[in-house]
């Protein structure tokens, strides 16, 4: 355990000062310098450790311990290098660092494996630069299309082709999906409070969830604030406040793994002394079961288009995200629990509520989630952390189970 320790805080350390600022957390967006830098550190720490090396077309970066007897059946592992503006250190990066850590670790005390272990550091998953996400794992199982990136721009006004080009890296010569790929595994942190509230270091993850996003415009009538009666009103704040109400009372009865968000509002004219003649505001809705997912947000939006017509309001209503649940490869949920309970770990059978790069390769490889415990549930913020000894039983967690993918 103390060897994990010190590997994990040095290649942590290693890799966090790449876009990391004194209290202002880690930024490390795609295709910037901090980027390249880091996946440049990672390439070196693979190869200085006995990995073959390389990256692919857009920049996925690898490090590979060659199997004996079947090498071109790969276990791959990792996660993701970019992060959020003002994030931690831990969501994405983790995952790669106790790969790495795990496939050296086996190959210091069991040689080479059977099945080629490869560790693989994703090049994005956040969208955080440019509006776009999972642009590494989409093009591994070729997903990926080059014009939806094409005319893309970050904020700064620079061209996603530019920014890829100019680090070196193009669009994939092959939209192919890597047929070599027999299972991928990925270790995350939680970025929740479940396994801490409970008190329990680590999570077998069995599905990811479904999510349904809505763009809401009500439209009701703007006037002065003083001489307008109540009884007058067509008030959008108010007629906002009992969908929100309402709708949030409804989730919390239904119950879990059911969630519900209305994460945005913007109030027009949003000023003291008018009436808001107009709202817009978002819907985030999420279940594991796609059947009973659709059924409450269609539910909700029965509702919300209800209490439009009662109040006098216009009502326009864009779905513009309706992503299905995507659940995890059965025998690797049943390997992972099985390897968790011999091992005598302290751990739950748990889904996840937030998107990872597992959802993208599990529709078309055997893939397995593995989570560590979030302090205080906390991430995409400075104040991201996990326990050391936790991160530690990720990797040695995540390490078993590649023995049992690659070595037997």
């Amino acid at each position: 355990m103390e060897l994990i320790k010190e590997q994990v805080t040095a290649v942590s350390n290693e890799i966090t000062k790449f876009g990391y600022t004194d209290g202002q957390g880690m930024t490390r967006l795609l295709y910037t310098s901090e980027w390249l830098s880091a996946q440049k550190k990672l390439l070196e720490i693979f190869e200085k450790n006995g990995l073959q090396v390389y990256s692919d077309d857009i920049g996925n970066a690898y490090g590979r311990l060659e199997g004996t007897e079947f090498p071109n059946e790969v276990i791959l592992s990792g996660s993701h290098i970019d992060t959020v503006v003002n994030g931690g250190n831990l969501d994405g990066q983790y995952g790669i660092e106790a790969a790495f850590i795990a496939i050296n670790y086996l190959k210091n005390k069991h040689g080479s494996p059977r099945r080629t272990l490869e560790v693989i550091s994703l090049v994005e998953e956040e969208g955080s630069r440019f509006p776009y996400v999972f642009w590494g794992s989409k093009n591994i199982v070729g997903l990926a299309k080059n014009e939806d990136v094409m005319d893309l721009v970050d904020k700064q006004g620079v061209r996603f082709v530019d920014a890829m080009r100019e680090c070196g890296f193009d669009f994939a010569s092959q939209k192919t999906v890597r047929k070599d790929i027999k299972a991928f595994i990925e270790l995350h942190i939680e970025q929740g409070k479940v396994l801490e509230t409970e008190g329990k270091q680590l999570g077998v993850v069995t599905g990811i969830v479904g999510q349904r996003r809505y763009d809401i415009t009500l439209k009701g009538e703007a006037n002065h604030a003083g001489t307008t009666p109540m009884g007058y009103r067509k008030d959008t704040v108010y007629a906002f406040s009992k969908i929100c109400s309402q709708s949030i009372e409804k989730a919390q009865l239904h119950g879990d793994p059911l969630v519900l968000t209305f994460g945005k509002v913007e109030p027009k004219p949003n000023t003291v002394n008018v009436v808001p003649g107009e709202i817009l505001f978002t819907m985030d809705c999420r279940h594991t079961d796609k059947e009973l997912l659709v059924n409450f947000s269609d539910e909700i939006v029965g509702d919300i288009r209800r209490i439009a017509e009662e109040m006098g309001m216009e009502c326009d209503i864009d779905l513009w995200m309706d992503e299905s649940p995507v659940p995890m490869d059965s025998s690797l949920i049943d390997l992972i629990d099985t390897t968790c309970a011999q091992n005598g770990a302290n751990y739950r059978v748990m889904h996840s509520g937030a998107g990872h790069d597992a959802q993208i390769f599990a529709p078309v490889v055997p893939t397995g989630m593995i989570f560590v415990p979030s302090i205080a549930g906390i991430s995409h913020n400075p104040a991201e952390k996990t326990d050391l000894d936790e991160l530690c039983e990720g990797v040695k967690a995540l390490a078993d189970v590649l023995y049992e993918l690659a070595y037997k």
